[in-house]
């Protein structure tokens, strides 16, 4: 299929705005909070969210399986032998939702043969989001129900002084120990998929994930990581892979740990 890029990011930042007012008005309500098997927190926020976003996707693209967070807990997992998806997460953060916290993101991604070749990450608390399309990020705003300004982006190279981005909700003493053996000093702990984000847009040089991810975690934010020049690769050097299936130690669509960096990044220790 050739895509239509430009139809593709119209579509995606349309039902990405959809479901951020949606949002936005559970938010201002308060969620009803509810637990899934797995014991993570889900809201009527993440369940309106997503059928906005399945109703324009399914309109636009009914070709294209779509694999979505809450469908994927309810059982309902298309085929995506054909290597052409679309994977949402629509309330990336949902623990920074419920802690009444603003970083949490709507998320939508375009894989082809393994890899997000478009995606958007919207904070719809900040009034700002991130679309990657055609090999160019974008960073946005948001005023009413627009978006009124956007600027390219890209990673910036290595300096002497390391920033790195971790999880607010899953720190582990993995990433302690990954910070101390590269020498990084400076940290930012912020939720859901921003930072990807922040890397994309040169803020920070890495964010070393040792903590399980779906690949709805991380599709669109990787999206727009790879657009900006950077690159997600596991633990042994090989770049993440989407459309995970019968893995053998873990469910279907799990990512393994992953190094997601700027282009200047080595990933050389401290000597």
């Amino acid at each position: 299929m050739r895509t239509d890029f430009s139809t593709l990011q119209q579509v995606m930042e349309s039902a990405a705005l959809t479901a951020g007012r949606a949002i936005m008005a559970i938010h201002s309500a308060g969620p009803d909070v509810q637990y899934k098997p797995d014991s993570s927190p889900v809201t009527e926020a993440d369940e309106e969210a997503e059928r906005l976003i399945l109703a324009a996707l399914i309109r636009h693209f009914p070709d294209i399986p779509v694999v979505a967070e809450e469908a994927v807990a309810a059982g309902r997992v298309p085929d995506v032998s054909g290597g052409l998806f679309f994977l949402v997460d629509p309330l990336d953060g949902t623990k920074e939702f419920v802690a009444g916290r603003s970083e949490f993101t709507v998320n939508i991604a375009l894989i082809r043969a393994g890899a997000p070749i478009a995606g958007i990450v919207l904070a719809p608390a900040l009034s700002m989001g991130f679309v990657a399309t055609g090999g160019r990020a974008e960073r946005f705003k948001v005023a009413g129900e627009a978006i009124v300004e956007r600027q390219a982006i890209g990673c910036r190279g290595r300096g002497k002084a390391l920033t790195a981005v971790a999880s607010r909700s899953h720190d582990t003493p993995e990433t302690a120990r990954f910070l101390d053996d590269h020498g990084i000093d400076a940290c930012t702990a912020i939720g859901s998929s921003l930072k990807f984000c922040l890397v994309a847009e040169g803020l920070a040089d890495v964010y070393p994930r040792f903590s399980r991810t779906m690949e709805w975690d991380t599709a669109a934010g990787d999206a727009v990581l790879r657009a900006a020049g950077g690159e997600t690769r596991t633990l042994d050097g090989e770049a993440l892979v989407y459309g995970k299936r019968n893995q053998a130690h873990d469910a279907d669509f799990a990512n393994p740990n992953f190094i997601a960096a700027g282009a200047g990044w080595s990933g050389g220790k401290r000597p």
